[in-house]
Formats: C-alpha cells, structure tokens, sequence
C-alpha cells in the first residue's frame, strides 16, 4: 500500500525508454509563437500579458546589468508553471517532484550567477562571506557558516521545490483513497471529505505557481547579490 503512493512519482517508461524528457518538452507545445502572419487573438494577447508580468515581477530587484538574464529567467518560469500546473491533472507525472531534476536547474544557474559575481567583482562576492566589523576570534568560524549557507544554497532551491509539490501530491492522493473507502460505508463522511479534496486542489494550484515562482525569484536574488 504504501508502494503505490510513491508509484505517481516514478519516472514512466515505454520499452524500457522513459519519458520523462516529453513530459518536460510537453509545456513547450502549449505556448503559441505568433509571427507576422497571424492575427492575435485572446489566447496569443494573454501569453503575451502574462509573460510581460513575470518578466517585470522577476526583473524588480535587478539592476540595468541583470535585465540581460530576463530571457532566460522569464523562460524558466514558465517551464516550471506549465510543469507544475500539468501535474495536478489526472494520470500525468511532474517532473519537478523529482529532486535530480531540480538540482540539475538550480546547480547550474546557481553556479552561473557565482561566476558572474566572482569575474565582475571578485572583492564584494568575497566580502560576502565576511560581515563587516565582525570580531577576529570569530572570522574563522563565520567564513566556514557563510561559506556553508552559499553552497547549500541549490540544495535548499531544489529541495523547497521538491518537497513541496510531493508533499501536496501525497495529501491529495491520500485523501481521495479516503473518499473512494468511505463512499459505500459512510456516504455522509465521503461526501465532506470531496469537499476537503476540492479545497486542497485549489491550494495545490495555487502552491504551484507560488513554487515556481519562488524558485526563480530567489535566483533573481542571487543574482543580484553578485551584479
């Protein structure tokens, strides 16, 4: 019983092959690239609408220099929307609720943003790791806790992402087998609990979007620190 719980998180595969790499290609399928020759419509106009507030969401706490990521931080916050938002339908699988896949996203933009921050400004990047005014006997131990917390930084990126989406997933699921079980034995009992069900969707929905956001916006942040 408890296997099948975690089977919703299991990489599908065919013949063998997974296919995982589809369901991360899928999202892309979803969002329309109008050229000169369509008309815009209403689905094209709130691409176009969305798209425009995450970049200027993300692109608040970065100077002129860091604008030059907003492609690339803007893109990732849709794949990670259309990622999570997929997720929550039937007999899909997420993606994000595997922790390699995260950590391959955060390590390497993580990794991105330090080499910036070291090539610019090598001084102020390093200086990070030492408060100004801190006392002598204390630098040692400060540099190796402010050396700890920035390399754990991808961890707790990909980890934030991972636990949450799985913890939601798990809740939903639970609950649901709860409600089939008690359909035929306390009709009454069922009936609340597919509200709660309900309930729990939409925060699930709603937790989506807050996930992927925050996921970008604490890179935007990094990013910031070493601009």
């Amino acid at each position: 019983m408890n296997l099948s719980f975690f089977d919703q998180f299991t990489s599908p595969c065919l013949l063998g092959i997974p296919l995982i790499l589809i369901s991360m290609l899928f999202p892309s399928l979803l969002l329309i690239t109008p050229d000169n020759r369509w008309v815009t419509n209403r689905f094209t106009t709130l691409q176009l609408w969305l798209s425009n507030l995450i970049t200027k969401q993300l692109m608040i706490p970065l100077n002129k220099k860091g604008h030059k990521w907003a492609l690339i931080l803007t893109s990732l916050m849709m794949f990670l929307l259309l990622i999570n938002l997929l997720g929550l339908l039937p007999y899909t699988f997420t993606p994000t609720t595997q922790l390699s896949m995260n950590m391959a996203l955060a390590f390497p933009l993580w990794l991105a943003t330090l080499l910036t921050g070291l090539r610019n400004q090598p001084s102020a990047s390093l200086g990070h790791l030492l408060p100004e005014g801190t006392p002598t006997p204390l630098i040692p131990a400060l540099i190796m806790i402010e050396t700890t917390s920035l390399l754990i930084r991808p961890l707790a990126l990909g980890v934030r992402l991972t636990a949450n989406l799985t913890a939601g997933h798990l809740l939903i699921q639970l609950i649901s087998t709860a409600t089939t079980a008690l359909l035929p034995l306390i009709p009454a009992v069922s009936i609340l609990t597919t509200l709660i069900l309900l309930l729990l969707t939409l925060l699930e929905v709603a937790v989506a979007m807050i996930q992927a956001y925050v996921f970008v916006l604490l890179l935007s942040l990094y990013l910031q620190e070493n601009i």
